[in-house]
């Protein structure tokens, strides 16, 4: 490689950096990459830059163009992490941050450590024949998804978490067990989600399942991936049928500055927050490693059902109640966004987020479940972890 490109992708540099260095050092890799050709003897396909501020990294992908690069700031990683990271010299905590390779492991002997799990084949594609989470491409849900996202990102406001929070953390809709809540579910199809199309379920069994057959040991993993979506209820009529836009989609915290890893994050300049000099900040209401139990998130099915989990005296440990309450927090854990308001043991959770997040995804399939086969297992966990009935 020539030695002009290579002082641009040595990570090591880029500790000196300024903000307006980086990103000038950003705009000269991207004119150089585009003259040459790469093998990977010389740098992987996406090329990894360490970034001076809280240790995320720069992905310049070729097939991006250079503003969707700049949109995402960058912070996305792929399996390229584990086989190029030791030589450009990333520290353990980015690459398991960011990682995908990373994020698709589960515990060994030491339960603190994570290894690589060969047991759940990540599929090609999803149901309608696309990338996962891919909302660019050309499908039938692809305007819905997109106006869910723009109505979404222009009214989830500081003020409306407060106030959703508030009507909703009382849990005095009605008294009913976690089965009852699923049957609930049958009626819903996620209009945020490019992936699927099929009764909410379908997807909690086929979550569920999958994890399962990985985990056989961790009865609490299962039962988190039966629950992790019961928040959707909130869509019900007895509920007060919220509109989708105020419980399903990505989540991102409220009271400090929109992160532009947000999917379809243009529709936030016209949330009222954006313009507000309280909320529009770095760390806006909230301060560096404050931690995220700290931190109010858009109002949806995630923080709902955490309230309800943690109100009803679950005894699902931590870590089952961070995979509640963060499963769609996608900023964070898929592009490494929003980490200066992590604590400790956010980042011992966010682990077990990161081993859960595969089975959420890669788990939609056509394939069905046969409810009444495996309800019994279930029953049993349910009955583990829950009251009878809870209060919603």
């Amino acid at each position: 490689m020539a030695e002009s490109l290579t002082h641009l992708i040595n990570p090591k540099s880029q500790s000196a950096l300024t903000a307006e260095e980086s990103a000038d050092r950003e705009h000269q890799w991207w004119n150089a990459v585009s003259l040459e050709e790469f093998t990977d003897s010389d740098v992987p396909p996406r090329q990894i830059l360490k970034d001076r501020e809280l240790a995320t990294v720069w992905i310049i992908d070729r097939s991006m163009t250079t503003a969707e690069t700049s949109k995402c700031r960058l912070r996305r990683l792929d399996e390229k992490i584990a086989k190029y990271g030791e030589k450009w010299s990333l520290s353990g905590t980015t690459a398991a941050l960011a990682s995908d390779a990373a994020a698709e492991r589960k515990v060994a002997g030491d339960p603190a450590e994570l290894v690589l799990d060969g047991g759940f084949t990540v599929p090609d594609s999803n149901a309608f024949g696309h990338t996962f989470r891919d909302y660019d491409a050309e499908s039938e849900r692809k305007k819905t998804v997109e106006e869910f996202y723009s109505v979404n990102h222009i009214n989830q406001t500081y003020e409306f978490v407060q106030r959703m929070r508030d009507a909703y953390g009382r849990l005095d809709k009605t008294e009913m067990s976690i089965w009852e809540c699923i049957e609930l579910l049958n009626e819903f199809i996620d209009d945020s989600d490019p992936d699927l199309d099929m009764p909410q379920i379908e997807h909690l069994l086929q979550t569920a399942e999958a994890i399962r057959k990985d985990y056989p040991d961790e009865d609490w993993l299962h039962l988190t991936g039966l629950i992790h979506d019961l928040g959707k209820v909130l869509l019900h009529p007895s509920f007060g049928e919220l509109p989708q836009w105020a419980v399903v989609g990505d989540t991102f915290p409220v009271g400090c500055a929109f992160d532009e890893c947000n999917v379809h994050s243009k529709y936030f300049k016209e949330n009222p927050d954006y313009h507000n000099p309280e909320f529009n900040t770095k760390f806006g209401a909230y301060s560096e490693g404050c931690g995220l139990d700290k931190v109010l998130m858009s109002w949806g099915h995630d923080d709902y059902m955490y309230l309800v989990a943690k109100e009803n005296k679950t005894t699902l440990p931590s870590a089952g109640l961070f995979i509640i309450r963060y499963h769609s927090f996608y900023p964070l854990h898929k592009h490494g966004a929003y980490t200066h308001l992590m604590n400790e043991e956010d980042k011992e959770n966010l682990k077990w987020l990161h081993v859960f997040n595969k089975y959420d995804l890669y788990s939609k399939s056509s394939i069905r479940i046969d409810v009444e086969e495996v309800k019994p297992y279930y029953m049993s966990l349910i009955d583990k972890y829950f009251p009878g009935k809870l209060r919603w």
